[in-house]
C-alpha cells in the first residue's frame, strides 16, 4: 500500500466501476469486496484511515448484549454470525474474550444468565463458547478485585476482541491492489452529474494540493457522521438522516483490573451497559451515549462523561480509580440514523440502512464495526440492483485477511502483523526490534513498515492507528514523539522544518487524549 504507486494507478484509469467516499470501517469494507468482486475501485479519505470512529470503539466484536436487551434480535444475529466469519477470517487479529457479570440481586444471575444462553443459542456453530452461571467464589476467583460487598455471584459468557484500526489496515491491505487504489488526504469537494445522475466526483490530494476528476459508473458514501454532507452536494434540502452520539472510554492500568477476564456492568445510572476489557496490558473503560449536535473529526470527551464512567466503574471495583489514574481517554462519534420522537440516543438501533438518492448517490447510514462485511455486501449488491454495477456474487465470507496467520501469541504486540511479523521485524538493524517505550510496544522497524507499505503519512498515523500508543498512554506518547518525527523525516527525507510542523501538530492533538 504506497501512496505514489497509488497516484500513478489513479492517473492511468479514464473510468472506475466504484468509487468510495470514506475510509473507515464500511469504506474499506466495501473496497475490500469490491476488489475480490473483480471491480475497478478508488477510495478517497479526507484524512487517515480510521481516523475517525473506526479507530475509537470498545476494541470488541460482539453480537450486542445490550441490543439483546432492547429487543433488536435481528441485529443480534446478524452481527453474531458477522463475528464467528470475522474470527475466521482473521484469526491473528481477533481473539475469544470471556466476559463476567458480577450480581447483587438474589434475581441477577438467573436472569442473565437465561439471557446469555439465548445469546449462545442465537449464535449457533459460530459461538465461541458456553455461557454459565457461577458462584460468588467463582465470581472473586475470575475478578480478584471486584467490589466484594452484596456480591451474589455471576454470569460467564464470550465475545470477540480485536484492535480497530489495525483491522481496518488489514483490510486496506487484503483489498486486490490490481483492481483497487486507496488514498488518504484527499478532499471530496463535489459530485458530477449529467443529466440528473452521478457520474463521477472531484476532490483534492491535500498532500500536494493537485486537484483531480474523476468517472465512476457508482459513487458509494461511506463517511460515518459525515455522510449528510455527501448527500447534500447532491441533495442540498435534505431533511436530517444522521444523529451523532458520543461514546467515551478512559483507559487505566493493568491494576484496576487483575483479571484476564473483562467486566460487564449491565445496568448504569443512565441505563446503559458498561464494560472494563482488558486491552494490551492495559483497561479500557466505557462507554457514554451522548447527544451531539454537530460533528467533529476530532471530538473531545466531556469532563461529566469522564467523570460518569468513573462513578459507575467505583461502584464494582475494589481499587476506585480516580481522573489522575487515567492514562488517556478517547471519543467516537456513532452515525445513528436520525428520529423524529423524542427518543435517547442509547434506544437507536445499530443496524446500517443502504440510501439511494435519485441521482443514484449510494450512502451507507449506521452500522457498526462486527457487521462491516455484511454492511459492503449489502451496498455493493444495492449498486447492482440500480443496474449501476454488473452483476458479481459477494466473496468476503470466506476471504483470508492480509497476514492470516492462527494461533498467534496473544502476549507478543507484533501478533497484529500475523504471518508479516518477520518480515517487519526484519526491516533494518537488530537494534530496530527495540522498543521505544517502556509503556508500550513500538520500534523503528514498525515506523519504516508504516510508512513504506501502510501510507502513514504523519506522527498521528503512526502514534494513533498503526501503533495504539495515544489511545493506551497519551502523555508517554508525547514524550515520545520527537524520537518518532526523526526516525519518520529520515525514512521520508524530509527536514527538520518538517519535524516542527508534525510536532507541533501532533502536541496540539494529544491535548484531547490527557486528562
Amino acid at each position: 500500500m504506497n501512496r505514489k504507486d497509488s497516484i500513478i494507478k489513479l492517473n492511468k484509469v479514464l473510468q472506475w466501476d466504484v468509487v468510495i467516499i470514506g475510509g473507515g470501517a464500511s469504506g474499506l469494507g466495501i473496497a475490500l469486496d469490491a476488489s475480490k468482486r473483480g471491480y475497478k475501485t478508488l477510495l478517497l479519505e479526507k484524512y487517515d484511515f480510521a481516523k475517525g470512529t473506526s479507530s475509537r470503539s470498545t476494541k470488541l466484536i460482539h453480537g450486542g448484549v445490550r441490543y439483546l436487551q432492547n429487543g433488536d434480535i435481528t441485529l443480534v444475529i446478524e452481527s453474531l454470525k458477522e463475528r464467528g466469519i470475522l474470527k475466521r477470517n482473521a484469526p491473528h487479529l481477533v481473539q475469544d474474550l470471556s466476559f463476567v457479570i458480577p450480581t447483587y440481586d438474589w434475581w441477577a444471575s438467573p436472569f442473565y444468565g437465561i439471557g446469555m444462553k439465548i445469546y449462545d443459542m442465537m449464535a449457533g456453530k459460530l459461538g465461541l463458547g458456553k455461557s454459565e452461571i457461577i458462584s460468588k467464589e467463582e465470581t472473586e476467583k475470575l475478578i480478584p478485585n471486584i467490589s466484594k460487598k452484596g456480591l451474589r455471584g455471576g454470569v460467564i459468557y464470550h465475545d470477540g476482541q480485536f484492535d480497530d484500526s489495525r483491522m481496518a489496515i488489514t483490510l486496506a491491505l487484503s483489498a486486490d491492489s490490481k483492481k483497487t487504489t486507496l488514498l488518504n488526504y484527499c478532499n471530496v469537494e463535489g459530485l458530477i452529474k449529467k443529466d440528473g445522475e452521478i457520474m463521477g466526483l472531484n476532490f483534492t490530494d491535500l498532500i500536494n494540493s493537485k486537484k483531480y476528476q474523476i468517472k465512476s459508473k457508482v459513487v458509494i458514501n461511506a463517511t460515518g457522521v459525515f455522510a449528510e454532507e455527501i448527500i447534500r452536494m447532491d441533495q442540498p434540502k435534505i431533511e436530517k438522516m444522521i444523529q451523532p452520539s458520543q461514546g467515551v472510554h478512559i483507559v487505566l492500568e493493568r491494576r484496576f483490573l487483575k483479571s484476564k477476564h473483562a467486566i460487564l456492568i449491565p445496568q448504569t445510572s443512565d441505563g446503559r451497559v458498561l464494560f472494563a476489557v482488558p486491552w494490551k496490558n492495559y483497561v479500557v473503560v466505557g462507554t457514554t451515549d451522548t447527544h451531539v449536535k454537530k460533528a467533529s473529526e476530532e471530538p473531545k470527551a466531556l469532563n461529566e462523561e469522564i467523570d460518569f464512567i468513573l462513578k459507575n466503574a467505583a461502584k464494582y471495583m475494589s481499587v476506585k480509580p480516580k481522573r489522575d489514574d487515567i492514562k488517556s481517554v478517547f471519543a467516537g462519534l456513532r452515525p445513528l440514523a436520525a428520529t423524529s420522537n423524542k427518543q435517547s440516543t442509547k434506544e437507536v438501533s445499530r443496524s446500517h440502512k443502504i440510501d439511494i438518492s435519485p441521482s443514484g448517490l449510494i450512502s451507507v447510514l449506521g452500522g457498526k464495526w462486527t457487521t462491516y462485511r455484511k454492511i459492503a455486501e449489502d451496498a455493493l449488491n444495492t449498486a447492482i440492483s440500480i443496474n449501476k454495477l454488473k452483476k458479481k456474487k459477494c466473496k468476503t465470507e470466506r476471504t483470508k485477511l492480509f497476514g492470516f496467520k492462527r494461533n498467534v501469541s496473544w502476549s507478543d504486540p507484533m501478533h497484529v502483523y500475523g504471518s508479516m511479523k518477520k518480515k517487519v521485524e526484519s526491516l533494518g538493524g537488530v537494534n530496530d526490534n527495540k522498543s521505544l517505550s517502556k509503556k508500550f510496544y513500538i520500534s523503528n522497524n514498525i515506523i519504516e513498515w508504516s510508512i513504506i507499505h501502510e501510507m502513514a503519512l504523519t506522527v498521528e498515523d503512526i502514534l494513533a492507528r498503526r501503533t495504539r500508543c495515544v489511545f493506551l498512554d497519551s502523555k508517554e506518547s508525547k514524550r515520545i514523539a520527537p524520537v518518532v518525527a526523526q526516525k519518520m523525516a529520515d525514512v521520508l527525507g524530509e527536514d527538520d522544518k518538517w519535524i516542527d510542523a508534525e510536532l507541533k501538530k501532533f502536541n496540539k492533538l494529544i491535548k484531547n487524549y490527557i486528562v
